[in-house]
């Protein structure tokens, strides 16, 4: 009975030491995880930015350029989204996208602006999705 408990205890205890490995694994594969979406919603916003400025200073066909622009904020979009430490910003974000895709003609007006607050939240700064905020309430949504 001795060797039955003795046995049931060691058991025991290496289950429960590799239950604890598994959990710190599966800890540090989500903080990586979350790195690379906050890598990607950064390397999306770096990539708007540079569509804004190509947009800006092209000629021929700025219909594509707006596509493209509208493009890489839809994948900032989505990559915002599975970030876990950005809650108020996804809804900034979400609208920014929005505004976007059904207001083209009052945001292609709106480009340097829209610029200035993506460049800010690269840079870091809170100000930038405050002035994205008030990007899209500067937005009629009413009209065209």
């Amino acid at each position: 009975m001795k060797r039955r408990m003795i046995s049931a205890i060691i058991l025991f205890i290496i289950t429960f030491v590799a239950l604890l490995v598994f959990i710190a694994l599966y800890m540090d594969e989500v903080r990586r995880v979350q790195e690379t979406y906050k890598s990607q919603y950064r390397t999306c916003l770096g990539d708007v930015v540079e569509d804004i400025k190509s947009y800006k200073n092209g000629e021929g066909d700025k219909e594509l350029r707006y596509r493209r622009i509208l493009s890489d904020m839809s994948g900032a979009n989505s990559f915002v989204f599975l970030i876990d430490d950005l809650e108020d910003e996804k809804k900034t974000v979400n609208e920014v996208n929005a505004c976007l895709m059904k207001y083209p003609e009052q945001m292609t007006k709106k480009l340097d602006e829209l610029e200035t607050a993506l460049q800010d939240i690269l840079d870091g700064l809170d100000k930038g999705y405050e002035e994205a905020e008030a990007l899209v309430g500067s937005i009629d949504k009413q009209g065209y």
